[in-house]
């Protein structure tokens, strides 16, 4: 028997799923670690399990205290399973610019919900700075702070990164992620470059972030106007990213992560969300400049139900400009869609 102890125990050992259409494309092996398979449906399970337990470790969470963060959703979604799971109360703060179908998901949880004003991180009212306030008012409370609290990379580098390494037996070549928090690409790549150095650690950026040109010039400077993505890109280095041997990364607009998600929907079958567009199509990018018979490993973030009413909308497509995109993206089952 193959049994887990409750929710946490399903969090990891995701199975890596290779994508036929991209990997037939460019001659190399493209994988994706599927971490939509996880219990909460995202990446963000390992990063709340790893800063809940760390809190339970140093005494700073205790029996019906609180978890409070801010988050675009997923890392918020997983912390509410968490905190039922083990008789604790969530708080979750989010911007107001994120999908309807987050909220509602929040919602259905049981988890305390607050939206705030969608605004820059260097404001007083941003997202995360208010989370950190509503913990620090509230007796019992601890702040996840995902962003600058290392517990969330610490868990990628004992289970992704490890679970990466068996899973291809060591024959990885480039592992290509993007990054919100950083604690994904952070933990991973640490582990992965540990462990042979050869191995390129690659971040892929959606367009409006600022960590292309703090990898490719070394200034926080913002490529492109704001993405349609979300989760990921920032314009600051978090903890969780601070120190992380990146070798290179790959700016991906729009509509290429657009064309990449449907794409994955109609070549592959796989049912994601934007992040996972970008991540694809940066790997896709990284297996071409390598050229063939490389093994590139990227994250398959989260499952698309979250954006239903945004991502596989045609008319909030249309109304973005990326109706074409996702146009190309369906094509691909015929083999009309393919990027030179």
């Amino acid at each position: 028997m193959r049994v887990f102890e409750g929710f946490a125990g399903a969090i990891g050992n995701t199975p890596l799923i290779r994508l036929r259409s991209y990997s037939e494309e460019t001659g190399c092996e493209i994988l994706g670690k599927a971490e939509f398979m996880n219990p909460g449906g995202s990446v963000k399970d390992r990063a709340a399990l790893g800063i809940i337990e760390a809190a339970e470790r140093d005494g700073s969470l205790r029996a019906g205290g609180t978890v409070v963060e801010g988050t675009a959703g997923n890392t918020g979604i997983a912390i509410a399973h968490l905190c039922h799971a083990r008789g604790y109360r969530a708080i979750i703060v989010m911007p107001d610019n994120q999908s309807p179908e987050k909220y509602h998901a929040l919602e259905s949880l049981g988890a305390e919900l607050r939206r705030v004003k969608a605004v820059p991180y260097a404001d007083a009212n941003h997202y995360q700075r208010v989370a950190g306030r509503v913990a620090a008012e509230t007796p019992g409370a601890v702040w996840a702070n995902q962003f600058d609290n290392t517990a969330n990379r610490d868990m990628h580098y004992a289970t992704t990164g490890p679970e990466i390494l068996r899973d291809t037996a060591g024959r990885i070549d480039a592992f290509v992620a993007a990054t919100g928090t950083g604690g994904t690409l952070g933990g991973t790549g640490r582990f992965l470059k540990e462990r042979s150095p050869g191995i390129r650690i690659v971040l892929a950026d959606p367009q409006g972030s600022a960590l292309f040109n703090w990898v490719k010039h070394g200034q926080l400077k913002p490529h492109g106007p704001g993405s349609v993505t979300e989760g990921i890109g920032i314009g600051r280095l978090t903890r969780n990213l601070e120190g992380t041997p990146i070798d290179d990364a790959v700016a991906i607009a729009d509509d290429e992560a657009v064309e990449t998600v449907y794409r994955l929907l109609y070549a592959e079958g796989l049912f994601l969300g934007s992040a996972s567009g970008v991540n694809v199509a940066a790997a896709a990018r990284m297996a071409r400049e390598l050229g063939p018979g490389h093994s590139i490993v990227t994250i398959l973030c989260d499952g698309g139900h979250k954006y239903q009413s945004r991502l596989y909308s045609p008319e909030w497509l249309a109304a973005k400009g990326l109706a074409d995109a996702a146009a190309r993206g369906r094509a691909a089952r015929e083999g009309r869609s393919r990027r030179p």
